[in-house]
């Protein structure tokens, strides 16, 4: 997902978003734990959006940037 995707989005969307990618990210664990794992890399990109997402959520709330 690209940061300047995620800084059109609402503050509850973003939330939103976030919430949906960290229960990905259980169940990717979950899958790789019992070896049904079809994709290991996708591990790594949910991290990673989860990263900008909470990246550009600081921003926002401590007015380094604001989101449309």
């Amino acid at each position: 997902m690209k940061p300047e995707k995620i800084r059109e989005m609402t503050v509850s969307e973003i939330e939103s978003q976030l919430n949906d990618l960290e229960e990905e990210l259980s169940n990717l664990r979950f899958q790789k734990v019992t070896s049904q794992m079809d994709n290991p890399l996708r591990i790594r990109v949910v991290r990673r959006d989860i990263a900008r997402l909470k990246t550009i959520l600081y921003e926002h709330k401590t007015g380094l940037r604001k989101l449309s």
